[in-house]
């Protein structure tokens, strides 16, 4: 039974300015936590944390958001019960209760996202988000370059001699040497992904531009990608590459099969599992050249070691696990010594489904499997939907790719980060997990209508909260909503 209150993709008034001020703050928090974490400490971070959660709840108790227990996936709600309830059978309790909490503050965080904000001010949220996170990446990076003149650790940090692992630095100034560079997020696979994001971004803000003739918009969009393609070279992150690569095949499948029919789909369906079946045997085949290509090692830059440590500790709990805990917490067992390499203890496993299986067992890698490929395809059939045959070429709104696109990224970095457990990965899997639930709703048979001057061609209804549905033209189209925001 679904709450009483503002509906939340209401297309004729917009969300409070707060409410979507704060919806850009914690997108950037997401984003970019280990800014505020170098920056202000743990301390720091988790008041920035605190903080937000409760001006969320306020803004969602304020708004109260119509919602009902069947707009909630199933799987995330599995998923959910399965790593709280993991408490029970924990390991290591305490840290599991810190990891729980972080756990449900970035769900909160990411159902506020969803039920509060429209699709056109979740994409605005997101784009102005990432366009702070580059710039100040660069702008970062520019100054230890130049002011500095070396490497740079965090602050509220002592660290033991005078040289330590390049893992531990904020930025290691390379800037003016080509890279790779860090930025304010510390690492520049994660800086790299999301300039992956901003690209995804801004082409659908270029596109909504254009069509709307808006040729200032779409300006001021290719200048912020073409910001976001540099901060993508200077990365130079493989795992970034081979994401973005995977990105564009799905994105070329999707706009096929958009505009394919009942029989081009076949041919969209089976050309995707023959791609995916000659990817998989190039791979097996080709991994040292591969590889060697991507200027990687055969061992993915100790990856496959982790890899196996974990499958071994994950192992001697396979069915329920160890217990949630999000981020591996160093000072408890087994996280101590799971792998350590030049100094540095990895506190994570590179993989999010292995993290998964050894954090809630098989049950967890069950559900959190079927969130994720539930995810994919909902935002399949959301990209691939046309609009109806009498709806102006205007409306077609680009954003429509955008969570097929932005799931893809975030599945493919999780096959080689565990990021997609945490922060921006979460939040952002479980707001188009929400947001695309949302949006499926049952499509009406099609009813022929014959006025009197003869039979007109008519379509399937529209979902009434696709992009692509028609609308009065008193009120903008979620495309032209989204562009004039973004």
């Amino acid at each position: 039974m679904g709450k009483r209150g503002r509906p939340s993709d209401e297309r004729d008034a917009a969300s409070p300015l707060a409410v979507r001020l704060l919806g850009t703050f914690i997108m950037f928090t997401v984003l970019a936590g280990q800014f505020w974490r170098n920056l202000l400490g743990w301390w720091g971070f988790g008041a920035i944390a605190i903080v937000s959660l409760l001006l969320g709840l306020i803004a969602l108790a304020v708004l109260r958001p119509r919602w009902g227990w069947r707009s909630i996936p199933k799987p995330l709600a599995a998923f959910l019960l399965i790593a709280t309830a993991s408490i029970v059978w924990s390991y290591y309790q305490g840290a599991s209760a810190i990891g729980l909490a972080i756990l449900w503050t970035s769900t909160i965080a990411a159902l506020f996202l969803a039920l509060t904000l429209s699709w056109a001010e979740l994409v605005r949220a997101l784009a102005t988000a990432l366009r702070w996170a580059l710039a100040l990446s660069l702008a970062f990076e520019l100054a230890v370059s130049t002011l500095l003149g070396h490497a740079m650790l965090p602050f509220w940090v002592s660290y033991p001699g005078d040289k330590q692992p390049l893992e531990f630095y904020w930025s290691r100034g390379l800037l003016l040497d080509g890279g790779p560079i860090e930025g304010i997020v510390a690492s520049h696979n994660l800086l790299g992904f999301l300039a992956l994001l901003a690209l995804i971004i801004f082409l659908a803000q270029i596109v909504a531009s254009v069509r709307r003739h808006a040729w200032g918009g779409g300006l001021w969009h290719a200048i912020w990608l073409l910001v976001a393609l540099l901060t993508l070279a200077l990365t130079g992150s493989a795992t970034v590459i081979v994401a973005s690569a995977l990105v564009f095949v799905v994105f070329v499948f999707a706009v096929w099969a958009r505009y394919s029919g009942r029989w081009g789909l076949r041919a969209v369906y089976l050309m995707a599992a023959a791609s995916v079946a000659g990817a998989t045997f190039a791979l097996l085949t080709y991994t040292p050249q591969i590889l060697g290509a991507l200027g990687r090692s055969q061992s993915l830059t100790g990856r496959t070691t982790i890899w196996a440590n974990v499958v071994e500790l994950a192992q001697e709990r396979p069915l329920l696990g160890w217990g949630w805990v999000g981020y591996w917490a160093p000072w408890v067992d087994p996280f101590q010594d799971i792998y350590e390499h030049g100094g540095v203890v990895y506190l994570q496993a590179h993989n999010a489904w292995l993290d998964v299986w050894l954090q809630t067992g098989l049950i967890g890698v069950l559900a959190f499997t079927a969130l994720a490929l539930s995810t994919l395809g909902r935002s399949w059939l959301f990209a691939i939907r046309r609009p109806p045959a009498l709806t102006p070429p205007s409306t077609l709104a680009p954003f429509s790719m955008v969570p097929l696109l932005l799931t893809t990224a975030l599945l493919a970095q999780g096959l080689a980060e565990s990021r997609l457990l945490i922060e921006y990965g979460w939040v952002l899997l479980v707001v188009l997990a929400v947001v695309t639930k949302r949006r499926q709703k049952p499509q009406p048979a099609p009813q022929p209508s014959v006025p009197k001057d003869g039979p007109v061609l008519t379509d399937s209804a529209p979902d009434a909260g696709s992009t692509d549905a028609p609308r009065r033209r008193s009120q903008p189209t979620e495309t032209e909503a989204a562009d004039r925001v973004g």
